[in-house]
């Protein structure tokens, strides 16, 4: 299966992501070829769904809130997301 919104760096992956707001639960609603769409409870404002999106991947990818860092797609749905001392094999675990 080619994922596309997992790219492996020299020292962790970057995700493409597509946040989902408001949504009822948190947590993955699949995937699609460019993009893996991530529901949020956190409303898009003031940043919020932001810092809920890089909270919730370090808890479930098992690093430090630190290491997950937000490139680009501040005020998009569509985001790039770097984590830091994580593989695409530790992704593809504990994600799908």
């Amino acid at each position: 299966m080619e994922l596309n919104w997992l790219k492996e760096e020299d020292n962790g992956v970057v995700l493409t992501i597509k946040v989902v707001p408001r949504a009822r639960n948190t947590g993955i609603a699949g995937t699609d070829g460019e993009w893996l769409r991530v529901q949020l409870r956190a409303p898009p404002v003031d940043g919020k769904a932001n810092e809920a999106l890089l909270r919730w991947l370090a808890e479930t990818l098992g690093v430090a809130k630190g290491a997950v860092e937000l490139v680009t797609g501040t005020t998009s749905r569509i985001k790039r997301v770097r984590v830091r001392g994580c593989s695409a094999a530790d992704v593809r675990t504990r994600l799908l």
